[in-house]
């Protein structure tokens, strides 16, 4: 069976067993597109189906596009990556339990060593890019600021709203808003234009559906279920569309596969018009030692790196980066193979976390 087959089977599998409810993928290689489908619907319940140019929440899909932003800007000596963030922020200084005020790189916080969390039980007023909020950035820095460092900067990894502050980084040393940095340095001249917030075109928006006992559930305002990782989480699929609500570095974008799948192109393809080969070769090597982010893992500059594939159970080569969105969403980049894959869905959480990716994953690798 050739790889087309094998893609396009566990995309049917997923829809037909209604545990997905629609999915764009899109697979270069070689730098040339030599898979993609739209599949499903975009919403279900309208019977609209699923088109390529259907945007969708990205969710940590933004998080690339922010840390290419800040490696362009560290390419053109507007910052460096072992500057303490309070070069850039002065206010941003957390300290550790014991009253020590460390220093936070921002290499440290493209790798989520930054001593950050997503977890804030004693400030419910710090949120992600997922819950709506009429708290600012700028208090939410202040808030985050406020409360301990879960460990010493560069000595665990944890993953966090360090992207939240690299964008407010890159809005400060661009003079601009966040999008405004991202759009001049990363999507701009990649031309993605459907890559931003808020998005470009609300009607265009997939519905967002989250996984149910028989079928997904189309996600209400707030919609709140449990995650894979002990917690629970509370989407606002609102949040992209609210003016007011903070430009969030770590997941607040929309973008669709086409679009997505031109940055990973030209990181695959040594990174221009956006950045240097040499600055794509360090952001995707192991950039935290022998600190794992999982078995088999560590984390570069973009995502987490394949070190041990055996240990990982993943089916790429050591070198392959990938990461994901928690609305369903995953890719990857394997310089060995010269292969990038993106697929975005609208169903979380099995889009990006479980039976589906795995099965894409070795549906682009076993031949």
């Amino acid at each position: 069976m050739i790889r087309a087959e094998r893609i396009d089977r566990v995309i049917d599998e997923a829809i037909a067993a209604r545990r997905l409810v629609g999915a764009v993928v899109m697979v270069v290689e070689g730098g040339a597109i030599t898979y993609r489908r739209a599949a499903g619907f975009a919403d279900r319940e309208a019977g609209i189906p699923m088109r390529e140019d259907t945007l969708f929440r990205a969710a940590s899909l933004t998080k690339p596009l922010v840390a290419a932003t800040i490696l362009a800007l560290a390419e053109k000596g507007r910052l460096a990556l072992s500057d303490a963030v309070t070069k850039s922020l002065p206010e941003f200084r957390p300290k550790l339990a014991d009253g020590r005020e460390p220093a936070i790189t921002l290499a440290q916080l493209l790798t989520h060593t930054a001593g950050l969390t997503y977890s804030y039980p004693r400030d419910r007023a710090i949120t992600s890019g997922l819950p709506d909020t009429a708290v600012t950035l700028d208090e939410t820095l202040r808030r985050i600021a406020a409360q301990p460092l879960a460990y010493e900067p560069g000595t665990a990894w944890a993953y966090s709203m360090a992207t939240d502050v690299l964008g407010a980084v890159a809005a400060a040393v661009h003079g601009s808003t966040l999008a405004e940095a991202v759009r001049a340095h990363v999507t701009g001249p990649l031309g993605m234009a459907d890559t931003e917030f808020p998005p470009v075109d609300a009607a265009r928006l997939a519905v967002p559906y989250g996984d149910g006992e028989d079928e997904p559930v189309r996600m209400g305002e707030p919609h709140v279920m449990a995650s894979p990782w002990g917690d629970r989480l509370t989407f606002s699929p609102s949040r992209i569309l609210n003016p007011s609500a903070f430009q969030s570095g770590g997941a607040g974008m929309a973008t669709t596969a086409p679009d997505y799948i031109r940055f990973l192109t030209a990181i695959l393809s040594g990174g221009g018009p956006i950045l240097q080969p040499d600055t794509v070769r360090r952001a995707l090597a192991n950039q935290t030692g022998e600190i794992e982010q999982a078995p088999g893992k560590r984390f570069s500059y973009l995502g987490s790196t394949t070190i041990d594939p055996a240990m990982a159970e993943l089916p790429w080569p050591a070198g392959t980066n990938s990461w994901g969105g928690i609305y369903g969403h995953i890719w990857s980049i394997d310089p060995a193979s010269d292969i990038a894959m993106v697929s975005l869905t609208n169903t979380a959480l099995y889009g990006g976390e479980g039976a589906f990716p795995l099965a894409l994953r070795r549906a682009l690798y076993d031949g």
